[in-house]
Formats: C-alpha cells, structure tokens, sequence
C-alpha cells in the first residue's frame, strides 16, 4: 500500500475539501492521484459521459517526502481513509482501483498552454447556477440514469456564452470544486483542442466533446 506524507495539518484538510466537494456532485466517483517527487495533481471529473463534454478538476499539491505514484482511487475511499487519519499527515492510498472511470485514462497536456484572456466571475457563477437549475427542472421523477446523463451532457456541453471552445460544464466544474474566489480572475489558457480555467485555488481542464 502507497501512503502519501503530507507536509502539515492544511495541506491535509484542503486535499480533504477539494475530494468532498468532487464526491459531492460524484457521489460514485473517482480521483486520479499523479505523483513524480514532492508535487501531487489530484484529477477528478465532476462532468463526464452521456456524449457531452470532459471537464477535469486538478488541485496541484506539496508533499513532505518524494512519492511515485498513479493511480485511480474512488472518492468514497479516499473519504473513508481521511476519517481515520486522526490527526496523522501519513495518508494511506486505498488499495482498491476506482472501477467506470473512463475520463482517469485522459491526459490532458502539461506543457504548450498559452493565455487567451479572463474569464469574469460572474460569467462563470451565472452559468453553473443556469445549468444546475436547468438539470434540475429537465429531470422528472422516476427517470432513469441514462435519461440524466443525456440532460446533463446537453446542458454542460453548451459553450459558455460568447466563450466559444470552453463548454458550461467548465463553470460548474470550477464553482462546484471551489475554485472561483470572490474577486480573484479567472485566466483562460488553450493548446489544441483542450482549454484550462485556473485560479490560485485549482484548475478545469475541459474539450467540447467526448474524446
């Protein structure tokens, strides 16, 4: 069993913040955790499937001691294995690979991004809130899994308005995961087809389509 060393009581809470929010709106979900020395990206994807678009949530942090690492936990562990740390900063990775997380296996790209301008706040704000309340009148009682993921894809998939490239989704992604900050911009960055909105607190990684 891996066990990640982290460097103090905040680095602990906010990786535990940043997986609850992602298990919020994924109950069943996963986060891929990335390690090569002292630095860990933690991938979640709290939009994905149904034929719409990948949105990727990335928290980038310090570790005490060097780790290599990739693997895809579900978030439901990674819970499970903060509620018994007790105050230790030696966190256990669960030993259990997350199963119906297609998304882990894309990697967006590290290096080649270039900036493209800011995206405002309250753009970003309005359209999460749109989508949410979109899903959540398009749903009727009773419907299935699948009727949800199509509603979500659609509504999530929609360019941001007058933002061409960068999917509604990205905005849920980063209000959902606590990335918008009250008067912290918001930078756009592109390199091919793949689009990044980064802010001190994280980054949304997203493509229009399904890859």
């Amino acid at each position: 069993m891996s066990t990640l060393h982290l460097p103090d009581v905040g680095t602990s809470a906010d990786l535990a913040t940043y997986l609850g929010r992602a298990q919020k709106v994924d109950p069943g979900g996963a986060v891929r955790l990335v390690s090569a020395g002292a630095v860990l990206a933690a991938y979640v994807s709290p939009v994905h499937g149904g034929g719409g678009p990948t949105v990727i949530g990335l928290r980038v942090l310090h570790l005490a001691e060097p780790a290599d690492l990739d693997v895809t936990v579900p978030l439901a562990a990674m819970a499970d294995r903060f509620a018994r740390l007790g105050g230790s900063l030696d966190l256990p990775v669960p030993p259990v690979a997350a199963a119906d997380a297609g998304w882990a296996g894309i990697s967006p790209p590290r290096s080649g991004w270039q900036v493209v301008g800011t995206m405002p706040r309250d753009l970003l704000l309005a359209a999460a809130d749109t989508g949410v309340a979109e899903v959540a009148a398009g749903v009727p009682d009773g419907a299935g899994s699948a009727a949800v993921a199509r509603l979500r894809a659609l509504v999530w998939g929609r360019d941001l308005p007058g933002v061409d490239g960068v999917p509604a989704g990205s905005a849920y992604a980063a209000h959902a995961l606590g990335f918008v900050g009250a008067d912290e911009p918001v930078a756009l960055y592109a390199v091919g087809a793949w689009r990044r909105l980064s802010t001190a607190r994280g980054h949304v990684l997203c493509r229009a389509a399904l890859i």
